[in-house]
């Protein structure tokens, strides 16, 4: 759902569910079938992944663990790189936001033991002289962090890494610091689930300092090697280092690894099928530990999450017929991960991957957990090379929508794209005017004048078809044109559709009224203004898209419904 109205690059630059990207894991599952013995058969997983890697091209290894009351299993396909030795269960991944999930558990062992309570305020474990935030009198706890309700954004904007490839590694402390001494509250604190990276990375680093440690050691210390999970670290020995499978971009191309010092608790570690399943173990209760109690208190859902998710600490719960299931996933930059489980049926599922592939893995995961289809590949692509005369045509600005500009740049022989406030990806041409994208699944398609200059792009996404004509030198994109009929509605009657609406854990369309005219933003893309056909009812002229909303007896919207590519999915309102 990321890229309901125009964004080109959404998951371009993943992190962990992050900036544009993998947020947070929460594609919400269908109803569950009963656990189903030849879905999880080794034949059928096997089966899946020779589709995704051999045939659909998303990966070079994937690695599954299930585990259920006849015990555990792995199932392996693939290697860790090119040449590369072939993964198995102890091959070592970076698992991203999974970490969330641990540092949720490191959290509740802590007040279990009594050391801190779920409602203290960070600050007061943080090192004396660090600001937090505040709105409305009220100071930012931890839950509100392990449950992304803090109101802080996914990412702190002061983020300026030297190494696009590798964002995170020369973030320092003091620049978090900074940050959250000038950051103002947008919203209220508690009030609406918003993912945060940024959010959980300071919960890591406050309990770390509240134990007195880092936060790799006192994950150690408290929930790593009381779960045995022994081959889960942030810095490798030698002997896991040899283990560590190389990452890859979407289009299988080695990535760097990443390494998260500052938003360690947010997705730093890295481990292996075989430790993960160490871990479902417990949750499950196929293995006694220590942490049983903590376990259960980290399950409590705390907030809602949209969508009927609600969030624990660190886990996204989905209740259904046949138990809750209980999920994480993760994503960085060469690398998606999945766990999940369901206490009621007993099943869990690994899903590890070295890829950061278009398809990802959570369809996978959630397969094997509740039956969900499969995804389908998208359609294989082959580049042709062109002379840098045909780049140049092309070369210019295009305006999206008012406020969004598509840059379109000749690098070398290279072709590069940009979209407003996103990073420049490469574009490869399978003909003069049509071009397609590796990072996601997206394509170009350039009008051409008599000269084969460009003077439009469209392009193509999610099942939709966006064109942006060429702006002239210092223009801005126009404004979307209005309809032919749009409802004359009241100032009550449009402040009755304003709010905040979940489609999605993480991803919220706000609503809001400026004099006469009502404009929809979408978590992290660009506010357009939406146009009444009635009192229930608005449209998108940007892209194709409309949404209805249902009052409640006081004559305000209780939800909306947004229409679009086909789909009807509804939002409620927060509060």
């Amino acid at each position: 759902m990321r890229n309901l109205f125009v964004v080109f690059a959404a998951t371009v630059l993943v992190s962990l569910a992050g900036p544009g990207a993998m947020a947070q894991a929460a594609a919400q599952p269908a109803t569950p079938a009963s656990v189903s013995a030849d879905r999880l058969s080794d034949a059928a997983v096997r089966q899946i992944l020779a589709q995704r890697i051999d045939t659909d091209r998303q990966s070079l290894g994937i690695v599954v663990g299930v585990i259920d009351a006849r015990g555990r299993r792995v199932i392996a396909h693939g290697v860790t790189g090119g040449g590369g030795k072939p993964v198995d269960g102890r091959t070592l991944f970076e698992i991203g936001s999974v970490t969330k999930a641990l540092t949720g558990l490191l959290l509740a062992d802590m007040a279990r033991r009594g050391e801190v309570k779920l409602n203290d305020p960070v600050a007061q474990h943080l090192p004396p002289g660090t600001v937090v935030p505040t709105r409305s009198g009220k100071a930012i706890t931890l839950i509100d962090l392990s449950t992304h309700t803090s109101g802080l954004p996914r990412l702190p904007t002061n983020m300026a890494p030297k190494d696009p490839l590798n964002p995170y590694a020369d973030y320092t402390e003091a620049q978090l610091d900074a940050f959250l001494r000038d950051y103002a509250l947008p919203r209220d604190i508690g009030a609406t689930y918003e993912y945060s990276n940024l959010g959980v990375g300071l919960l890591g680093r406050a309990l770390a300092y509240r134990a007195g440690g880092d936060y790799e050691t006192v994950l150690r210390q408290r929930v790593l090697t009381p779960l045995g999970m022994s081959d889960t670290a942030i810095a490798l020995s030698p002997t896991q280092a040899a283990r560590f499978s190389s990452g890859h971009n979407a289009a299988l191309e080695s990535t760097t690894h990443w390494d998260l010092p500052s938003l360690a608790g947010a997705g730093a570690l890295r481990s292996t099928a075989d430790d993960l399943l160490k871990l479902l173990a417990a949750e499950l209760g196929y293995a006694d530990t220590p942490l049983q109690s903590a376990m259960a208190d980290q399950l409590v859902p705390r907030r809602p999450a949209g969508g009927g998710v609600e969030v624990a600490l660190g886990w996204h719960v989905w209740p259904t017929p046949e138990g809750d299931i209980v999920s994480h996933n993760g994503g960085t930059m060469g690398f998606q991960s999945f766990v999940g489980f369901n206490r009621k049926t007993g099943l869990g599922v690994v899903v590890l991957s070295n890829a950061a592939g278009s398809m990802g893995v959570d369809d996978i995961g959630l397969h094997l957990m509740a039956g969900r289809p499969l995804k389908t590949a998208p359609k294989t692509r082959v580049a042709v090379p062109l002379p840098a005369a045909a780049f140049d045509k092309l070369v210019g600005r295009y305006g999206m929508a008012p406020g969004m500009v598509m840059t379109i740049r000749r690098d070398g022989e290279r072709m590069l794209g940009q979209l407003t406030g996103q990073p420049t990806v490469e574009l490869f041409a399978e003909s003069p005017t049509t071009f397609f994208l590796k990072v996601v699944d997206a394509q170009l398609t350039f009008t051409v004048d008599a000269e084969g200059r460009g003077t439009s792009v469209t392009l193509h996404q999610n099942g939709q078809n966006t064109t942006a004509p060429r702006l002239t030198e210092g223009a801005e994109a126009p404004a979307p044109s209005r309809p032919a009929k749009v409802a004359a509605l009241s100032v009550a009657e449009l402040d009755a559709l304003t709010g905040r609406y979940a489609l999605a854990p993480g991803f919220i369309v706000a609503v809001t009224r400026k004099g006469q005219s009502l404009f929809a933003q979408l978590t992290g893309q660009p506010e357009f203004e939406v146009f009444p056909e009635s009192a229930t009812r608005v449209v998108w002229t940007v892209v194709p898209a409309a949404a209805s909303f249902t009052l409640g007896p006081d004559g305000k919207a209780v939800s909306l419904t947004l229409h679009q590519g086909g789909r009807d999915m509804p939002a409620p309102r927060q509060p």
